[in-house]
């Protein structure tokens, strides 16, 4: 079990915001998954994996993929207030979910 965020690297974004958006990315994908993946994922300790992704639209190409996959998702949209204008889509976020399953989608992206 692990999650996955994966951050767009062309928005140059600070490490703070980087840690806010990956943040809320991390949330937003675990209030979508079931409760059993919930459960499985906190007792094998919360495992989660940071990527980095060219831009917008390989973003979303990422965001299809995984959607066909049936995995639990959340797209973060920047609300505008710090460094970002209001809406850019900054990360994603994928599970919690089987290692296997995520791998799918994320294996050509690299460590961020």
């Amino acid at each position: 079990m692990k999650q996955a965020i994966i951050i767009r690297k062309d928005l140059k974004m600070g490490v703070g915001k980087i840690a806010a958006q990956a943040s809320h990315a991390s949330l937003g994908a675990y209030k979508n998954a079931s409760y059993i993946k919930k459960k499985q994922w906190e007792l094998a300790g919360q495992k989660k994996i940071v990527l980095k992704i060219d831009d917008l639209s390989a973003l979303m190409d990422l965001f299809m993929d995984a959607k066909r996959q049936k995995l639990p998702l959340a797209l973060i949209k920047d609300a505008g207030k710090t460094q970002i204008p209001e809406g850019t889509t900054t990360c994603l976020g994928i599970g919690p979910a089987d290692d296997d399953k995520i791998d799918l989608v994320t294996k050509h992206l690299k460590l961020y």
